[in-house]
């Protein structure tokens, strides 16, 4: 057995399930979902009906590298959303299929790591817990970079540059998982020239990268940041794409890994033997799916209707400030999170994640404590009644007829 697993820390969603044990909350109101990423909009009809169409390839085992139709239609989507040149992107050496970026994450930590004693992977704090797991799995150990509480970004200038030397694989997400904040393309190429000078690979986690609140202003990737900087040949650089959040096809588990070359022929390799290959009519709606913007757009409106709803709603009321991406509201506590998040649920019935939940101490600071992350995926209706509920219960801390007592239990 795998003398890491240790090391694994229980998942969040298994400690959110113990704060809310012996919890009864109100029957009068009913329960509201906001802890999880899970997009709840309408799956698009065409991109379900291609499934149904091809359904007779289910019959077939389908090839790791997927089809060449599949791959060229994502190098047509990746040089047209991020201006990336049309002779740069090979659909046969820089593009792979993957069952959704959760896996392909933790599949490519497998194969990037050199187990030994000094083996780091850096990642944000907080994070995407697959980031962590995956490390300790592969033989190394995680390196936590805490967020600056201005820009909700990593602060990479806290990172002595004997960890970078140590560093065989670096984690960035962009708009960020919980905070929903982007990493600028200046930023993206700094880090670059860092995997050179100090001999490590970049995982870009973008599966959020098609929500974003400026529609003016798209979110930056990894590969066009490649693109202007002097790597043009993407050494190091790999970009982990996903149809969950852009199609909201969380069921699906479609995406797709991007960019070097090394890379992804030593990646298909590793697949090759994982046997992780997409079904065939998971590929032909993945096409279909990669060519529509109609539908990406009018998922990023509804998005943007419900930032703007919550702005509306809790800002009377609350310090906060609406994320440049992403579909979280990363929401600065008045009592600690675990209390909020606990009271939250039993009088209101609503379902939050507390931020201590998705990171980890690092230098001595949690930069989790004392915040909430809030998916608001959920309709327009049911996000409206979670933000009044949510209103009441702040209001009612702030009159310090709540949650005072609770605190003085715990």
């Amino acid at each position: 057995m795998n003398p890491n697993l240790k090391y694994l820390e229980p998942y969040p969603f298994e400690k959110l399930a113990k704060l809310k044990e012996g919890a009864a909350p109100s029957s009068d109101k009913t329960p509201i979902i906001m802890h999880i990423g899970e997009p709840k909009h309408p799956s698009p009809e065409f991109i379900t009906q291609a499934i149904n169409e091809n359904r007779s390839g289910f019959s077939n085992y389908p090839t790791t590298q997927g089809t060449l139709e599949l791959r060229q239609e994502i190098v047509n989507w990746l040089n047209k959303r991020f201006q990336i040149k049309d002779n740069m992107l090979d659909p046969e050496r820089h593009v792979l299929p993957v069952n959704g970026t959760r896996e392909a994450l933790f599949a490519f930590t497998q194969l990037i790591v050199e187990p030994c004693l000094e083996a780091l992977v850096l990642m944000p704090n907080p994070f995407y817990q697959i980031y962590e797991g995956a490390t300790f799995l592969a033989g190394a150990k995680p390196w936590h970079i805490n967020i600056d509480k201005s820009t909700l970004l990593p602060d990479y200038s806290s990172v002595p540059e004997q960890i970078w030397k140590r560093c065989q694989l670096l984690f960035i997400c962009s708009p960020g998982n919980p905070t929903g904040a982007i990493t600028n393309i200046d930023q993206m190429k700094k880090l670059i020239d860092f995997a050179h000078r100090y001999d490590f690979i970049i995982a870009s986690d973008e599966c959020y990268s098609e929500l974003y609140l400026d529609e003016n202003n798209p979110a930056p990737g990894l590969l066009q940041a490649a693109q202007l900087s002097n790597y043009q040949s993407l050494d190091r650089c790999l970009a982990f794409y996903s149809l969950s959040k852009r199609s909201s096809l969380p069921g699906m588990r479609s995406g797709f890994v991007a960019g070097d070359a090394k890379l992804i022929e030593k990646f298909l390799l590793y697949r090759t033997y994982h046997g992780s290959a997409m079904p065939i009519p998971i590929q032909m709606a993945s096409k279909v799916a990669w060519q529509d913007e109609e539908h990406v757009r009018s998922n990023r409106e509804l998005y943007r209707q419900k930032f703007m709803m919550a702005k509306e709603i809790l800002s009377p009321i609350i310090e906060m400030d609406l994320p440049a991406g992403a579909f979280y509201l990363w929401l600065k506590t008045p009592v600690d999170d675990l209390t909020f998040a606990g009271e939250l649920y039993r009088t209101q019935n609503i379902t939050v994640m507390p931020g201590r939940f998705l990171s980890r101490e690092a230098n001595g600071i949690n930069p989790g404590i004392n915040y909430v992350r809030i998916a608001l995926v959920s309709s327009l209706d049911e996000c409206r009644e979670a933000l009044n509920r949510l209103k009441s219960f702040i209001e009612e801390i702030k009159n310090n007829n709540l949650a005072a007592a609770r605190l003085k239990e715990r």
